[in-house]
């Protein structure tokens, strides 16, 4: 389990999240959304502990974030798969050794290990001789599943995506939605994703968490947003273009 409470964060005095309440659970993708600067990224940033956060707990289980010993941290980060907006290759190294530089730094595994390791997730996510490819030879679908590749190659136990769709085309985004999921659901993985995408909230979700000027205004599922009456999600999931088209769907 990973469970947020009450959690507060400022910069400068200006507060950016508002007594943020969450529960994320094994096996279901929850998806964050909300307007640019409703705190989004703050959020998955103190999650990965690269924000310290003013006020509240984040718990990993039963224990609580800022009470880890840099030893316990170093640990949980094991656990922890990250897939950023950008996917964050290195330019310098390979897809195979791009992939294998986790297994590397979090493990004692022997070399030969670490290669059918990556070799077995890069098949997972349907990428196959292209261990010795540049990221640069790679295309924006492809980079985005070696990302997913290098961020699972730990069998985490949570998986954080940023944008993971940012810059695709709507086919890719979808693989990459799927791909996600099936990850999630087979190792049973906590998976938290910001997005501002509603085709991702509609093909992937299972909670929904809308994030507005640094509260969390709306909770519940993909089929409930587009029932609430909520003005402020309503005016967020009218701005996407499968509105008008889901919601027929959803109100019959």
């Amino acid at each position: 389990m990973l469970k947020i409470n009450q959690l507060y964060k400022s910069f400068n005095n200006i507060e950016v999240l508002k007594g943020i309440n969450a529960e994320f659970n094994s096996g279901e993708t929850s998806l964050i959304i909300g307007q640019s600067g409703s705190g989004k990224t703050v959020l998955l940033k103190c999650l990965l502990d690269l924000h310290s956060y003013d006020e509240g707990d984040i718990f990993y289980g039963n224990k609580k974030l800022n009470e880890l010993s840099e030893n316990e941290k170093m640990k949980l980060k094991s656990k922890i798969g990250t897939v950023f907006q950008g996917s964050a290759l290195f330019d310098s190294m390979n897809i195979e050794e791009n992939v294998m530089l986790p297994l590397k730094m979090f493990t004692n595994y022997k070399n030969d290990e670490i290669e059918d390791r990556a070799n077995f997730v890069l098949k997972r996510v349907n990428l196959i001789n292209v261990n010795k490819k540049m990221p640069s030879e790679a295309s924006g679908g492809m980079q985005k599943r070696v990302a997913i590749a290098r961020a699972i190659v730990n069998n985490p136990e949570y998986l954080f995506c940023d944008e993971p769709n940012s810059g695709l085309d709507p086919k890719t985004a979808i693989i990459i939605d799927n791909l996600i999921k099936e990850i999630t659901t087979e190792y049973n993985i906590i998976t938290v994703i910001n997005s501002h995408d509603m085709n991702s909230v509609m093909e992937i979700g299972d909670k929904i968490i809308f994030l507005k000027d640094g509260l969390k205004e709306w909770e519940g599922s993909k089929e409930n947003i587009f029932k609430t009456d909520n003005n402020a999600v309503t005016d967020f999931v009218y701005s996407s273009n499968l509105y008008r088209k889901v919601r027929e769907t959803f109100n019959k």
